[in-house]
């Protein structure tokens, strides 16, 4: 590793000494700027060439942590768009019988209660109600959102 570094070293030490005496030799004009430019990209060489002499094929990158970390948090993700899906269809759904039952002429809180359905999407599968019973509502919620009556817990308020 050192000697590849001496070699390296001694590469660029002498690149440069000769274009330093080249460029003192050479006249004032446009030969000296064509020099210049050539003598840079010969040395760009000389310093790039412990990167060009490397066997990119011999190179190999272990990514399958980051992958599986990647689907970790994919997954992670996806539950908890779920998780907020659900929730947000549970609480639509409560305010859509709440709204329903208001034109009932009923004062009605209802607590919805979701599962994944078969395509992966929740669905409204229960639903607690608070407030009056009320046999027009537990046929609309039936009828309208697939609820079945046994399904619909009523608690009546005294």
């Amino acid at each position: 590793m050192i000697g590849a570094l001496r070699e390296w070293l001694t590469s660029i030490v002498v690149v440069t000494m000769l274009l330093s005496v080249a460029q003192t030799l050479i006249p004032e004009g446009t030969i000296r700027k064509i020099a210049f430019f050539t003598g840079g990209l010969i040395l760009l060489a000389a310093l790039l060439q412990p990167v060009l002499r490397t066997d990119l094929g011999r190179l190999r990158l272990d990514l399958s942590d980051y992958a599986g970390a990647i689907e970790d948090r994919r997954a992670e993700l996806d539950g908890a768009g779920k998780e907020e899906l659900a929730g947000l269809i549970a609480e639509r759904t409560a305010a859509y019988i709440s709204d329903k039952a208001n034109t009932l002429g009923l004062t009605v809180t209802a607590r919805v209660e979701t599962e994944t359905g078969t395509d992966g999407v929740p669905v409204p599968v229960a639903v607690r109600l608070k407030g009056e019973r009320s046999e027009a509502l537990t046929a609309y919620i039936e009828g309208e959102l697939g609820i079945p009556r046994e399904r619909q817990v009523w608690h009546e308020e005294n």
